[in-house]
């Protein structure tokens, strides 16, 4: 510790001391806090916030909260109770940002809307009555194109559903026909490969426990219900 310590301050000599100050003192919390989490738990990083004195810990995707002195652990979220805002959920969001380009989009269906120039990504499992909701907004919403990750997460039978539609003649179709009618795509009867388990693979590292969870074209992503007029401003903020 004493050498973490060292090092920190003699960095602080060559920056600003109220920023080096906070460093030393994550540092030091994150010391303290790494035993106390459990056996085999790796901290990623400590950051002190702006609220409530706390500090997040981050670990393994999971955010967590302590205090300065490492003592309690606060598990749960941070609510805003001026503007209602998850500050959690926000800080979750904006350390998921990614690189839109790095999707693998052939693996998803693909749906074309208008002229199709606005682009966003959705993770869903055909069993997921948001995602039937989220569907129903998107009725309202021209001029995108919409790509589709079956992510098959919460029945037995998602799989089963997927891969019926993924092997349909028109994927897109078969998809908004479940999604908005409750049309069931016609079983499949011969081999068709899906891309069912690299669309698992991708969710656990993105680290996506729920769907809808759709990425916009600037890499940022929500997993909060949008209403049209919210979609339409996020989507028109976009270059």
């Amino acid at each position: 510790m004493n050498r973490i310590k060292s090092t920190l301050v003699l960095l602080c000599s060559l920056a600003a001391t109220a920023v080096c100050a906070e460093t030393v003192q994550e540092a030091r919390v994150k010391k303290l806090i790494e035993p106390r989490m459990g056996a085999n738990i790796k901290v990623d990083s400590v950051t002190k916030t702006p609220y409530a004195g706390l500090y997040e810990i981050r670990t393994n995707g999971d955010i967590f909260y302590t205090d300065e002195n490492a003592d309690y652990i606060v598990v749960g979220k941070v609510i805003d109770t001026h503007t209602y805002k998850d500050l959690t959920k926000e800080r979750v969001d904006q350390l998921a940002v990614i690189n839109f380009a790095d999707l693998p989009l052939d693996e998803a269906i693909k749906t074309v809307k208008g002229n199709g120039k606005r682009v966003m990504a959705i993770f869903e499992d055909p069993n997921c009555p948001y995602c039937k909701n989220l569907h129903k907004t998107l009725q309202d919403i021209d001029n995108v194109t919409v790509y589709t990750f079956l992510l098959n997460i919460l029945s037995d039978d998602s799989a089963v559903k997927s891969r019926n539609i993924w092997c349909a003649a028109d994927r897109s179709k078969a998809w908004n026909e479940w999604m908005v009618d409750g049309k069931p795509a016609a079983t499949v009867a011969t081999a068709c490969p899906t891309p069912n388990d690299k669309v698992l693979a991708l969710g656990k590292k993105l680290r996506i426990v729920g769907t809808p969870t759709v990425y916009f074209s600037d890499g940022t992503r929500t997993g909060s219900a949008l209403d049209a007029k919210a979609l339409e401003q996020k989507l028109a903020s976009l270059k």
